[in-house]
């Protein structure tokens, strides 16, 4: 019987994330990783709306894994979708979310997008991005 074994991408899903949770705090100047996570699941959120379910997918499809669950939770498939803004009026929407617990920055696109980059293998993520709308593309230009 032969044996599959566990992608190490999955194994190492939580210290992954711990070191881009890390990254992103310090590139946003950001006190703990809390704050962190929601200008995170912000940024991915603004980003998500604007795009069709097939090109949410195809991107998601090349997260690392915990990026790739914080992408699609909370999905809420029948949201009508939003045009792409100028980067200031989008930064003001990552603010929406838990207002009252967000410290997102005004860079806090671009600080998503330089350490988003890091953890990807680039090759992959711009051929997913070459398959989106170009202001999807500059969304993630860092």
């Amino acid at each position: 019987m032969s044996r599959m074994t566990i992608p190490m991408e999955y194994r190492q899903a939580s210290a992954d994330f711990d070191a881009f949770m890390v990254e992103l705090r310090d590139e946003a100047g950001l006190a703990t990783t809390n704050q962190t996570y929601t200008l995170l699941q912000a940024v991915l959120q603004v980003f998500r709306r604007r795009l069709s379910l097939s090109e949410a997918i195809a991107f998601a499809a090349v997260l690392p894994p915990v990026l790739r669950a914080i992408f699609v939770s909370d999905w809420d498939t029948e949201e009508p979708r939003k045009e792409f803004e100028s980067r200031e009026a989008m930064t003001r929407e990552t603010r929406e979310l838990r207002r009252d617990h967000n410290f997102s920055t005004e860079t806090a696109i671009a600080d998503v997008a330089k350490v988003l980059r890091r953890h990807v293998d680039t090759g992959t993520f711009e051929r997913a991005l070459a398959g989106l709308p170009s202001a999807a593309r500059d969304f993630w230009a860092p």
